[in-house]
């Protein structure tokens, strides 16, 4: 700490179709954190991946500063032939081994990261090395939570209601076309959602009425992703619900989403704002408490920690309730579905940012508690 402050560094951008959904996230977060509890360090990460330590990340991602641009901020390369990027003095090196990487000094790490390299376990496993607490899900739980062919198995293994579903690779696709499309015709009726299986917000993401759809909606899925997911189309209300905790998660109030397109697809959620969103939604109790308690054993299936907003589908013509997904960092901006559930729960936006860093604290302490050695004395 500095000044009796927290240095909170919060990690956004990076190499994902997310990539703009996640500016818009650390913008919010970071603007909400209160400058007499925290030191905020923004750290920002370009779509070809540069980390960038220095000056104002936020504002140079706003300006398109990313792989296009020249690399303002890489140092010249050490002797060892590894690329080095300045930071302030006292700074730890964030890829234990590895000449020049080095990061500053923190208590926290904050990631506002969706999708790929971000949200999927692989910056989650660096901050692990570096010995940084963290807010969010482990390895295990983000990989699980972003990758849907996985989370399902999961999911399904734990008695958890989830839609019928055909998994393939993007090279399976491409070398066996008509093989794949009379799996997915055997196994499941029209309307189907297609899905690259390792991304969020609806990116890439296509509803399939007939064969010709489904073909482009497996082509465009394999731009996205090398895993593929195909759904059973589903008659449903999309609720909502946004779990809190590390091994007792609870549940906010449920949200529902009436979606200005056919689907909850990408530009209804960021484009044009005509979907709508009805917090509390409109549930039987029984029902609530259903979806509810489905959202916290989902949360504990998938080994999730801080927080999860978790999505279901409520199907109208037999009103059975399926997990949908699970996303381990939602999008976090004032009027996004997980900081309203819970400021309409009754915990206001700033008071969740702080409760998050709490529970990352709390998660980092036990972690740092477990033993590393095991002797013939034990």
């Amino acid at each position: 700490m500095t000044n009796g402050k927290m240095r909170v560094a919060v990690i956004f951008g990076g190499k994902s179709g997310e990539h703009e959904v996640s500016i818009a996230s650390a913008r919010s977060v970071m603007r909400a954190m209160d400058p007499d509890r925290y030191e905020v360090l923004p750290v920002g990460i370009t779509k070809g991946g540069r980390w960038l330590l220095t000056g104002d990340p936020l504002a140079a991602l706003e300006a398109g500063e990313n792989e296009e641009a020249p690399p303002r901020l890489a140092a010249p390369a050490p002797p060892t032939g590894d690329a080095a990027v300045p930071c302030p003095e006292g700074g730890r090196e964030l890829v234990p081994g590895t000449a020049g990487h080095r990061f500053p000094e923190v208590d926290i790490v904050f990631p506002v990261l969706h999708g790929t390299y971000g949200e999927d376990g692989t910056v989650q496993g660096l901050l692990e090395l570096a010995g940084l607490p963290y807010v969010g899900s482990g390895v295990l739980g983000s990989a699980l939570g972003l990758d849907k062919v996985a989370m399902k198995a999961v999911l399904e293994a734990h008695g958890l209601p989830v839609v019928e579903y055909v998994a393939t690779t993007a090279g399976a696709w491409r070398r066996e076309p008509g093989e794949m499309i009379a799996r997915v015709e055997e196994r499941l009726p029209y309307p189907v959602f297609v899905k690259p299986a390792n991304l969020g917000s609806s990116v890439g993401v296509s509803k399939a009425h007939d064969r010709g759809e489904l073909r482009a909606a497996l082509d465009l899925a394999a731009r996205f992703d090398r895993r593929l997911l195909v759904e059973r189309g589903v008659n449903a209300r999309e609720i909502e619900c946004a779990v809190l905790g590390n091994d007792e998660p609870i549940a906010s109030v449920l949200g529902e989403v009436v979606p200005s397109h056919e689907f909850y697809d990408y530009r209804a959620k960021y484009v044009d704002g005509d979907s709508a969103l009805y917090i509390p939604a409109s549930l039987p109790e029984e029902t609530a408490r259903t979806i509810q308690d489905l959202a916290v054993r989902a949360f504990r299936a998938l080994d999730c920690a801080g927080l999860a907003r978790a999505d279901f589908l409520l199907c109208r013509d037999t009103g059975r309730v399926y997990v949908n997904e699970l996303n381990t960092l939602p999008g976090f901006t004032e009027i996004s579905m997980y900081p309203k559930l819970w400021e309409a729960s009754g915990l206001p936006y700033p008071r969740l940012i702080d409760r998050l860093i709490e529970l990352a604290l709390e998660r980092h302490a036990e972690r740092a508690a477990l033993e590393r050695s095991y002797g013939f004395d034990h």
